[in-house]
């Protein structure tokens, strides 16, 4: 699973006057089987740097051992979705092979920092959730992260043996009550000091919480205000029985409505801004023109769409149709997916890429856009502007 360590140590590498290759290929139809050869391919496109006397000696020793390493790359046979990303400095002591969720467009980069846009454009997509289990004695926490879970802290607190006061009576009933009720206000106060220190580094987006029906509401009432919004929903599980492969199962199901519930919203989000003439754009064709003039803010698309269409790899041009860009008067390349070029562009301009899964209006438009302005006119086919 990809850390958070991992992910901060890579964006904030700096290689200096040595470069660092960033490279990603995508698992494709043929399968693991043909990411050696994927590799191999790209790697081609960037040998003439090691023998590139503008560059220092240090650099161009650099890269060809980045690129002798990658060639060695182990483990590739064993990908069997997703797509492989690695970060390679030799020389800056940078070397990291990461396997990415879903796949990418195969790509190779030679830079001063690493090229993480594609990397972090696949990871926006995937919340790092904490998934507690609690009640009145006990709370474990768990990760649950690229459909992966793991156990992150837990808290034990004494708690009395009879919590239905069975057998007891008048004062000492009240007295042995009113103790099992301080100590679980103590524990639930202990289990939402951990919430609270694993959500303020940053890290955790989501709070999935678990545990007997008639004790959970209690706990929620504890949770600071900070914490409450958090809260993507909550099952029942008996903290005693259950197993990690329970919790995780349910975890899985609140986690999944709950994604499907925010791309209802960013879908009536972006609607809603076309209907009020906001910045926004409504289908396929008015997306690729706010892609090629670098406006859109956020892409949202139904997911496994595809659409042909053409670039320009001159001006960046992107449209369903055209032999010459009218931006530049260049020829166009065809490309069998331009929804895929649509999205490599929005993330190189610093826009997000969101895939929208559930049943919404999108469906009918393919994609939409949030917008940082509004569009331009465009210019007429065929004449360059």
């Amino acid at each position: 699973m990809i850390t958070t360590e991992t992910i901060d140590r890579i964006i904030r590498f700096n290689g200096g006057d040595v470069p660092v290759v960033s490279l990603y290929v995508g698992v494709g139809q043929d399968g693991p089987t043909a990411l050696s050869t994927q590799v191999n391919s790209l790697l081609h496109e960037i040998r003439p740097l090691g023998q590139d006397s503008s560059l220092g000696r240090q650099a161009r020793l650099s890269i060809r051992a980045d690129i002798e390493r990658i060639e060695s790359l182990e483990g590739l046979e064993r990908v069997e979705t997703g797509a492989v990303a690695v970060f390679s400095c030799t020389e800056g002591d940078l070397f990291e092979q990461l396997v990415l969720p879903r796949p990418v467009r195969d790509r190779v980069m030679v830079d001063a920092t690493p090229w993480v846009r594609p990397m972090l454009a696949v990871l926006d997509e995937y919340h790092r959730s904490c998934v507690l289990v609690v009640d009145r004695r006990s709370a474990e926490v768990w990760e649950l992260y690229q459909d992966e879970m793991r156990e992150i802290g837990n808290v034990q607190d004494p708690a009395l043996r009879k919590p239905n006061f069975a057998g007891w009576y008048g004062l000492t009933e009240h007295r042995v009550r009113n103790r099992a009720d301080d100590l679980t206000k103590r524990h639930f106060r202990n289990a939402v000091r951990l919430l609270d220190e694993l959500f303020r580094t940053g890290d955790h987006e989501l709070l999935i919480i678990g545990g007997h029906p008639e004790e959970v509401p209690i706990f929620m009432d504890f949770l600071p205000h900070h914490l409450r919004p958090k809260v993507a929903g909550t099952f029942t599980v008996d903290p005693r029985t259950a197993t990690p492969a329970d919790i995780r199962h349910s975890a899985e199901r609140i986690l999944e409505q709950y994604e499907r519930d925010e791309e209802r919203r960013w879908v009536a989000d972006v609607l809603e801004r076309a209907a009020t003439r906001r910045p926004a754009a409504i289908g396929l064709d008015d997306c690729l023109w706010a892609g090629s003039v670098a406006a859109v803010q956020t892409l949202l698309v139904q997911d496994g769409a595809t659409a042909p269409g053409v670039v320009c790899d001159e001006s960046g041009w992107l449209a369903a149709s055209g032999d010459m860009c009218p931006l530049c008067g260049r020829a166009t390349r065809h490309t069998p997916d331009v929804i895929d070029e649509l999205a490599d562009t929005v993330i190189e301009e610093g826009g997000s890429v969101e895939h929208v899964l559930a049943e919404t209006e999108l469906k009918d438009h393919i994609t939409a856009a949030s917008l940082r302005f509004p569009l331009p006119p465009r210019p007429p086919l065929g004449t360059p502007a």
